[in-house]
């Protein structure tokens, strides 16, 4: 047991480490020590708070005191003031926009006050890197409950009574999935995890690994024993070095305390983990593509059926889930399918887990009810829009995602009702546009990603995608025209008929859904040659503003292409036909004199 009397927490999630987290764990224990501390207090390094905006976030238990923006230098007066004196540190503590005034408790910041951590609940409250920790949360009884009280189907069943559809983008019922794959029979079958996200702004899946990396292991065990499966593979793409670092830890101390490997607590059922790596291609979340790169093979889908529950990995029944489907395993057979099923929407139950980024004040990772309202997440939980800015839309589901605007912010959040929306669920990407943003760009941006990510296999996808995104790219260089809005339809329309994998099926959804809520600002690309928002490059206008300019002539030097004339102290002109609208003089301006449209 331990004896000390409080404990600093600290984050030790990626964002966090980014801005010298694991420096402050280093002087918190240094302070510590020189203060002979150190058997009255232990610094923990664990996973995402979620409150991203405001890392690096130190957490003092058990009064559960929030400090953020923590720097190392502030350690000191940590020690001295709050672990010494018992003195909460105010210039540290979380300040409420709305009242000004401090708030010294989480619970009573707003952006955890509509959250609900359930696949989230072990990250910033243990050490990922020690099991101990994660069996004092209950960890590992579920497994236990599953091996010593039921059966294979039995198991399945509180799965699929609990509703609970995978969290990877396409929200195929989980115990479905799991049945689907126990009833075919081979001399070995695969579990395998997805941790293989790559949407644009995207980190529940790596964030749940660093912080709770026990709670997919356990999940995948459980499967593996409803399945009737001996291995489990981990498909995690080798750019998240810490997420890997800490789930090879987290495999080990499982097999040192019996949970994985041999005869697991005695029951007869063996089951080990393995990690396989991703080199980063968007395609591999589809899960052939997965499979086919565990094999060594060109990432490409297949067309199923065959479906991988009957011929997956080396041809054997394969099941795949997300990590964030597994995360959500243990708590549903240890708490029930009736309470998991009695939070979230009808067809749509449990939590999800959103990366909160954008034109928005709180960035950062929130796990929420389905049913919970687009305003509730963007204005409540996530603060509102930055610098007093209007929301313009937000984009849900990453590239195969659509963007939403201000008619659905009332929608409650479920895969049905975002589905209808013309957007989708995804594995949990949100980010917020504000007015500034052209939402011709933002289409452009996600097609340009998909064009990069396709794996070529179908000709829809390859060259579709393309097509589309040369269309973008003529329209806002100010070469479109209205027709071409119809080609962007019909083709759009095409390539999700025709495609073969999800990929190429939900690439057009950024182009359907911003024709459909924002085709006046197609047309003003189009007809007018100008960006509404200023972002087009080429049609950006510049001109100066003869009562603000004081003819410094710095405008004049800096421009590369001699657009600009005018005589000293006197105001300047921008020849237009010059321009080649690079932003120069509107950089080097001091007097605000440069107006862009």
């Amino acid at each position: 047991m331990s004896n000390y009397k409080m404990h600093i927490l600290v984050c030790g999630g990626t964002g966090c480490r980014a801005s010298q987290s694991h420096e402050i764990v280093e002087v918190f224990k240094a302070e510590l020590k020189a203060h002979n501390l150190e058997n009255d207090a232990q610094v923990v390094t664990t996973g995402c708070f979620g409150f991203c905006e405001k890392g690096p976030i130190v957490k003092i238990i058990p009064d559960n005191t929030f400090y953020t923006q923590v720097t190392p230098s502030d350690c000191t007066e940590i020690v001295l003031e709050h672990i010494l004196k018992g003195r909460k540190v105010n210039r540290l503590l979380y300040e409420d926009p709305k009242t000004q005034s401090h708030v010294e408790d989480s619970k009573h910041m707003d952006f955890y006050k509509k959250q609900l951590r359930i696949a989230l609940r072990n990250c910033g409250f243990i050490d990922p890197e020690n099991i101990h920790e994660y069996i004092a949360r209950d960890g590992y009884a579920a497994l236990g409950k599953v091996l010593s009280e039921m059966t294979a189907s039995s198991a399945i069943d509180e799965i699929k009574k609990s509703g609970l559809r995978g969290r990877g983008g396409g929200g195929f019922p989980t115990g479905l999935k799991w049945e689907i794959a126990s009833k075919f029979k081979s001399d070995q079958k695969y579990v395998v995890c997805n941790a293989d996200e790559g949407d644009p702004g995207a980190f529940m899946d790596r964030s749940i690994l660093e912080g709770d990396p026990h709670s997919v292991i356990e999940a995948m065990a459980i499967c593996g024993y409803c399945i009737g499966a001996t291995k489990g593979l981990v498909y995690i793409r080798a750019e998240y070095p810490l997420a890997i670092t800490r789930l090879k830890i987290a495999i080990e101390q499982a097999r040192n305390f019996g949970l994985l490997g041999n005869d697991i607590m005695g029951s007869g059922f063996s089951f080990d983990i393995e990690l396989r790596y991703g080199a980063g291609a968007f395609v591999c979340g589809e899960e052939t593509a997965l499979i086919h790169s565990m094999e060594g093979k060109r990432g490409e889908p297949t067309v199923k059926p065959p479906y991988p529950a009957e011929k997956g990995y080396l041809g054997k029944p394969t099941n795949v889930n997300n990590v964030e489907t597994f995360a959500s395993i243990p708590v549903i057979i240890l708490k029930g399918s009736e309470w998991f099923a009695s939070i979230g929407t009808e067809r749509s139950k449990g939590t999800k887990v959103f990366a909160l980024a954008g034109k928005i004040n709180n960035v950062g990772l929130i796990e929420v009810p389905m049913g919970i309202t687009l305003r509730e997440i963007i204005y409540e939980i996530g603060g509102g829009i930055k610098d007093g800015k209007k929301f313009k839309a937000v984009q849900t589901g990453g590239p195969s995602g659509g963007c939403l605007t201000e008619k659905h912010l009332d929608t409650p959040i479920d895969y049905d009702n975002l589905t209808a929306a013309g957007s989708m669920m995804g594995s949990g990407g949100m980010i917020v546009m504000d007015e500034d943003d052209c939402m011709v760009s933002v289409a452009k941006f996600y097609l340009d990603f998909s064009v990069e990510e396709s794996c070529g296999k179908c000709s829809p996808c390859r060259i579709g995608n393309k097509r589309l995104h040369e269309m973008l790219e003529k329209i806002t260089s100010g070469k479109g025209t209205v027709e071409d809005l119809d080609y962007l339809q019909n083709l759009s329309k095409v390539i999700k008929d025709t495609a073969l994998c999800g990929l190429g099926q939900t690439s057009p959804n950024p182009v359907l859904s911003t024709l459909e809520h924002f085709y006046e600002e197609y047309l003003i690309h189009v007809k007018e040659r100008r960006c509404p928002a200023g972002r087009c490059k080429e049609l950006r206008l510049y001109s100066i503003n003869p009562d603000l300019c004081t003819g410094c002539t710095a405008c004049t030097k800096a421009c590369p292409v001699g657009a600009i004339e005018g005589e000293k102290r006197q105001p300047h002109i921008i020849h237009e036909e010059k321009c080649i609208r690079c932003g120069a003089c509107y950089a080097k301006c001091k007097f605000t004199a440069i107006n862009v449209q």
